[in-house]
């Protein structure tokens, strides 16, 4: 359904440091897209290949329209975990390289008997979610 997913971000350095740190215990590669001035502005998380011909990529940086980057009140990315270990690990993470606090890892039965997810919000201001499906106590 989806292609990729991009986030606006003030400073590229920063967010880069925060989402390697966040994304690694998810599995994320960092995309290698080969061209410098994309490189410059944006860094990618996830399948990059063929010139982006084939890309499920999550993407932050700055704004095309060369404005500050802001945030959507009610906008949130979710990322996939294959355990309640990852979703711990990333929220963890977040927090160690300046992400604040949405949601502390845990059961969200009001979604569903196995929905264990964490939320933050990154060094803008982006909220993000990991969540982890198929298990209802810690395996």
């Amino acid at each position: 359904m989806l292609t990729y997913v991009y986030v606006g971000t003030n400073d590229l350095a920063r967010a880069i440091r925060f989402y390697e740190a966040t994304l690694a215990p998810l599995g994320l590669p960092r995309c290698v897209t080969g061209d410098p001035d994309w490189d410059r502005t944006s860094a990618g998380w996830g399948l990059y290949e063929d010139g982006g011909a084939r890309e499920l990529a999550f993407w932050v940086g700055t704004p095309f329209d060369g404005r500050a980057a802001s945030v959507g009140n009610g906008s949130m990315v979710a990322f996939r975990a294959a355990s309640w270990r990852e979703v711990d690990e990333s929220h963890a993470a977040a927090l160690a390289h300046g992400g604040t606090d949405e949601g502390a890892p845990g059961l969200r039965p009001h979604y569903g008997p196995d929905f264990y997810a964490a939320y933050v919000r990154d060094p803008d201001g982006n909220k993000l979610a990991a969540v982890s499906r198929g298990f209802r106590t810690r395996p």
